[in-house]
């Protein structure tokens, strides 16, 4: 997050400041604002029982789109169209490590007329075995939605990689439209 300008960092760290669960709460005064990664999964499996795998993926996609432009709006970026290498860094101090934790997106770069972003740590592969089929649907959804919001663009979004099957990461692929 040092090599975002200041008043972005400042932005980030007030909207998103440095959380543990024992942190005072903003939505939740006994429990505070954080989630067990196992009651999330329960509601990815529960949903897919319902819906089947593909209909869970287009309602958790849908789902991290949503999140992702709504970040974005909060964090005042919309239409701001940064150099896409510093797209990763604006994402992850709002969802990584600093943030609320659904993914690290570690690296952002353009191949040809895609962007490609990078996550790892995903709440999606949490606890799933390596050779999993399980795909990173919200996160997915997130990052494209947030990409779409901050870029001012529409895209296709794919994953590509997964680390549950061999990748150094899981890979998001926007594709411009």
């Amino acid at each position: 997050m040092d090599d975002l300008p200041a008043e972005l960092r400042d932005l980030l760290a007030t909207r998103y400041p440095r959380r543990t669960p024992m942190t005072a709460p903003t939505y939740r005064s006994q429990l505070g604002d954080f989630s067990s990664v196992v009651c999330f999964k329960a509601v990815i499996v529960g949903v897919e029982d319902t819906l089947g795998v593909d209909g869970a993926a287009v309602v958790f996609t849908r789902a991290g789109k949503v999140r992702g432009h709504n970040l974005v709006r909060e964090l005042g970026l919309t239409g701001s169209n940064p150099p896409t290498e510093q797209i990763a860094s604006l994402l992850n101090a709002a969802i990584g490590h600093d943030g609320t934790r659904l993914a690290a997106v570690t690296r952002s770069y353009d191949d040809g007329e895609n962007v490609i972003i990078e996550t790892q740590d995903t709440v999606c592969s949490a606890g799933e075995p390596q050779g999993s089929d399980r795909r990173c649907t919200f996160t997915l959804g997130a990052v494209w939605g947030a990409l779409e919001a901050i870029t001012g663009r529409t895209y296709l979004g794919e994953q590509t990689e997964s680390v549950l099957r061999g990748g150094n990461s899981d890979k998001f692929v926007f594709s411009p439209l």
